[in-house]
């Protein structure tokens, strides 16, 4: 899909504001509206919340109306949070952020959902 930026699974971690702004950097002059992240590549603090690593990093791409997708098994935070496992369902309702659990997931879901700009 053209609006889809997908991640690779290797690579640096992912997590500050400056990750966060590379990743928008990707998109500019593209339809890309959506930027996939697996979980492998997140920073382990991402899925503790009281870090703030995680609202840093969504919110620089909510300001440049980027929807982020993560990628992959967040069983085991959601087992050790019960405020992660809220947040991830609370974001699962909306457009602005998703948890799904491959890529075939993600896909079917932006089949169905409008663009995010």
């Amino acid at each position: 899909m053209d609006r889809l930026l997908v991640i690779e699974n290797r690579g640096a971690l992912l997590g500050s504001e400056d990750d966060a702004r590379d990743l928008i950097q990707q998109t500019f002059g593209t339809p890309i509206d959506t930027v996939a992240v697996p979980t492998e590549r997140l920073d382990p603090d991402f899925f503790v919340l009281r870090t703030g690593v995680a609202g840093a990093f969504v919110q620089k791409l909510a300001q440049y109306r980027l929807r982020l997708v993560v990628v992959g098994d967040v069983t085991a935070p959601i087992a050790a949070s019960d405020a992660f496992r809220d947040w991830v369902r609370e974001v699962n309702r909306g457009q602005d952020i998703w948890f799904v659990d491959n890529i075939d997931e993600l896909t079917a879901r932006l089949e169905t959902a409008p663009p995010h700009r």
